[in-house]
């Protein structure tokens, strides 16, 4: 209690609804970093492998790694596991409820991040605040006081006036920036899902597509792949 004491002492009456942001900015930053671990590390060269491996055809193999892929933390394997899961219905389903998907996630991961905006503006404006409220105190105090105004007066008005501005500028920029850096994040990532989605919905198709040729080809050698057999679509 000694530290909030001291802090209020500090800050004057902003002290609180600066703590409070303060408090608030701390939590959303590590709980959207941990979020950022838990949602990267596996690329779209990971999932082209795992899906150049598979038989488009094989109910059974796909079911297990459906499965596999549900189990693990991150969102390109959730999303792939989805699509492999509607693999029965058809083209234009999938891609309905892959962008459901999409929209569902990108608001996951760009929660809270509004309320970090919000902290990055309201928080100057409480220094300012507290700055306009330290300095009319101080003022009061000099007009009541009877005698000469000494310099150490008014470093102590000023001194607590200007804390609670910097108090506010230090909790507004870790804000404003965590809040731009992670909505960039959260927009990356969601256009890498976007990008690897389609081309798992492609490969349902019996499409693979070669992105350093540009070459279209078949994915398997099913009979029922008409690429493969020669059967004419």
């Amino acid at each position: 209690m000694s530290f909030l004491d001291n802090l209020t002492q500090q800050l004057g009456l902003m002290a609180w609804p600066l703590i409070i942001c303060s408090v608030l900015t701390v939590m959303i930053l590590v709980e959207r970093l941990v979020q950022v671990l838990l949602c990267t590390g596996v690329g779209k060269t990971k999932v082209n492998a795992i899906l150049a491996k598979q038989n488009r055809h094989d109910d059974c193999a796909l079911d297990k790694l459906t499965e596999e892929l549900k189990q693990q933390r991150p969102l390109l394997y959730k999303g792939i596991a989805m699509l492999i899961a509607h693999r029965h219905f058809t083209k234009p389903l999938r891609e309905d409820a892959a962008a459901i998907w999409l929209i569902q996630k990108r608001t996951e991961l760009r929660s809270g991040l509004r309320l970090l905006s919000l902290i990055g503006v309201i928080s100057p404006l409480l220094g300012l605040l507290g700055t306009v409220l330290g300095l009319i105190e101080m003022f009061s105090g000099i007009s009541q006081s009877t005698g000469s105004v000494t310099p150490s007066d008014l470093a102590d008005g000023l001194g607590l006036a200007m804390r609670t501005t910097a108090a506010g500028l230090l909790i507004a920029l870790p804000a404003i920036t965590g809040a731009q850096l992670l909505g960039l994040w959260a927009d990356n990532v969601t256009a890498k899902l976007e990008h690897c989605l389609n081309r798992c919905n492609l490969w349902l198709e019996g499409m693979n597509i070669e992105v350093e040729s540009g070459k279209t080809t078949a994915c398997d050698t099913c009979e029922q792949n008409p690429a493969v057999n020669g059967k004419a679509l």
